[in-house]
């Protein structure tokens, strides 16, 4: 057996604690095509196969590389509490499971969970040894919110790739005490040079008070806490030093919670970037200054792990490999990255978009036009919402992310919005901003926008034409912005916010294939020659970059992702082009970082 554990980093950067244990490694596993299992004895049975844990079933790096459907599968793992965790709870984390996990310790129900993006945790009982089992199910559903996995037909084909199936991020565990800390959120107050912290608390509603002392640059401030759930400080900060994009400074968060006599109940390490995100106009400002968006197009895919990086360098790879280019931030399309992406985005002054998997459920069943009156939707829609505020709560205290946008490409055909996916729309909206005022969102990227006054308002525009391209987007400049619009897709009227394009380009290039090929995929005629993408590439930067009206751009995309080949870089992350020449179309100063 291999005894090396695979992504054996520490998978929750923001909150750490010192004793934990990594699950990452080989399992026992099985199919179960007909979703039978549980009455089939699984929980106990043998199993036939061995999976590499966290990669899917589908992918080369967990040893199965099955990519049929997987209507449920099982896994098993066992192994021992250590012995200084006796006397604690025992708590069981899962980063991520696509879609549906049910999981058993010791053959009692510890834990459910419906979503694919977000962790979970289940509580194990005392005992010095566990057997770990999981059900996950991913069933053929087209009311099941998800990214670009292919959930509805057997191969890839456009925009959709090969599944994720099961469980797909690290697994682990750790001890805690009754009283312990859970996920805090931080807040920065660039104006008063502070942070404001919030320490929710898992069994908090005691009857005793308890100190918090909370340490970082320097600094120890303390609060005695009572009968609450969530701890709550403001540190101000001498000197303050901000989070910027040349100087990504970070500080060190050490929170200790002690009961009454002085013991020690539970430490957490955190970080936290002090910047601020304002609007001036149609200006998109940080830290009070204007700065161009140079977005890329992220899916986070990659050949032998599919949705997860093989290791933890692949992340900072991509990051790395997108600065190169010139793009000074993401938008993290149609996939919730791992927490380890966004701290490397946190320490390399990344700007990012926090997106929802939605695209699959939504484009097919409401603007494909295929199930508008499906009962259905009203679960899957609440699902929707409910698994996005999770990944708010989770996220939530990362310098890097500068927006949010929960739905994508959603669209109406007719006279009027669809009442469900308007109030999806609206929900979504204004959960978002109900549970963050520090950051602007988008209701929905591209086609129909059904917030009216959202904070940001933008279009999808894959003219491949510069002067064309320019024509399009002048009438910013008259309040009439370039929409998504046509006779039978609504969107409601803009009102004078930030705008920028969140997708352009998608230009098609596959060195072997030069010119037009069904072989590979990508938008509008492929250039011939590599002159002619440098020209094409060059103008539609330019375009948008001179344009006063727009605060940024996202161009399609940072590599190419199976059939989809209109990637800067191939789909192992090798260059398809002179990086000095991708880099210098994007580095002409901006018109909106240069006006007075």
């Amino acid at each position: 057996m291999n005894t090396i554990v695979p992504r054996s980093e520490y998978p929750r950067p923001q909150m750490a604690r010192q004793d934990w244990l990594n699950l990452n490694g080989e399992w026992e596993f099985e199919f179960d095509f007909g979703d039978t299992g549980k009455e089939r004895g699984m929980l106990t049975a043998p199993y036939s196969r061995k999976i590499v844990v966290p990669f899917c079933p589908e992918s080369e790096l967990s040893g199965v590389h099955y990519t049929d459907f997987i209507e449920s599968c099982w896994y098993r793992r066992k192994f021992s509490r250590p012995k200084n965790w006796r006397g604690r709870d025992v708590l069981l984390h899962f980063q991520a499971v696509d879609y549906e996990a049910t999981v058993w310790v010791n053959g009692e129900e510890v834990g459910r969970h419906r979503g694919g993006f977000t962790p979970f945790t289940c509580p194990l009982p005392d005992a010095d040894e566990y057997t770990v089992v999981v059900r996950a199910r991913d069933p053929k559903l087209m009311t099941k919110p998800c990214g670009k996995q292919m959930f509805f037909q057997y191969a890839n084909a456009g925009c959709s790739y090969t599944r994720t199936t099961g469980i797909w991020q690290t697994v682990w565990a750790e001890p805690v005490n009754k009283v312990c800390f859970e996920r805090p959120r931080i807040t920065p107050l660039v104006d008063s040079g502070s942070f404001e912290l919030e320490f929710p608390l898992r069994n908090g509603n005691f009857a005793h008070g308890m100190e918090i002392a909370v340490r970082m640059n320097g600094q120890t401030v303390k609060a005695n806490i009572g009968c609450d759930f969530t701890a709550r400080l403001t540190v101000k900060l001498a000197d303050p030093r901000l989070w910027t994009l040349d100087d990504p400074f970070l500080y060190d968060i050490e929170a200790a919670l002690s009961a009454p006599g002085g013991k020690v109940l539970d430490v957490i390490y955190c970080y936290a970037g002090l910047r601020a995100i304002a609007f001036d106009g149609r200006k998109v400002l940080l830290n009070g200054r204007p700065v161009f968006q140079r977005l890329v197009l992220d899916q986070g895919y990659y050949p032998d792990g599919i949705m997860t990086a093989p290791s933890d360098q692949a992340l900072i790879d991509d990051i790395k490999l997108s600065q190169a280019a010139g793009f000074n931030g993401a938008r993290l399309h149609q996939k919730v990255f791992e927490e380890r992406f966004l701290y490397h985005a946190d320490r390399l002054g990344y700007l990012v978009w926090g997106e929802f998997g939605d695209w699959g459920m939504v484009w097919r069943c409401l603007g494909g036009g295929l199930l508008p009156e499906n009962p259905e939707l009203n679960q899957v829609f609440a699902a929707v919402l409910a698994q996005w505020s999770e990944v708010l709560a989770r996220d939530y205290s990362h310098p890097s992310i500068v927006g949010w946008c929960p739905l994508n490409e959603t669209s109406w055909y007719g006279d009027d919005f669809h009442p469900a996916l308007r109030d999806l729309t609206e929900a979504a909206y204004r959960y978002t901003k109900l549970c963050d005022r520090s950051r602007p969102v988008l209701d929905v990227s591209g086609y129909s926008h059904f917030v009216s006054g959202a904070d940001i308002y933008d279009s999808h525009n894959y003219t491949q034409d510069p002067e064309k391209f320019a024509s399009e987007l002048a009438p910013i400049a008259d309040n009439m912005p370039f929409t998504n619009v046509s006779p039978s897709i609504r969107s409601v009227k803009y009102t004078g916010q930030p705008y920028f394009c969140s997708e352009f380009g998608g230009i098609k290039w596959n060195p072997e294939q030069a010119g037009n090929s069904t072989e590979s995929w990508g938008y509008g005629d492929a250039p011939k020659t590599l002159h002619e993408f440098y020209e094409r590439f060059a103008g539609l930067c330019q375009v948008q970059l001179e344009n006063p009206n727009l605060f940024g751009y996202c161009y399609t995309q940072l590599t190419d992702v199976f059939q989809e080949q209109n990637g800067i870089y191939n789909f192992d992350r090798t260059p398809k082009f002179d990086l000095a020449a991708i880099r210098a179309a994007q580095t002409i100063p901006a018109a909106i970082e240069t006006e007075e």
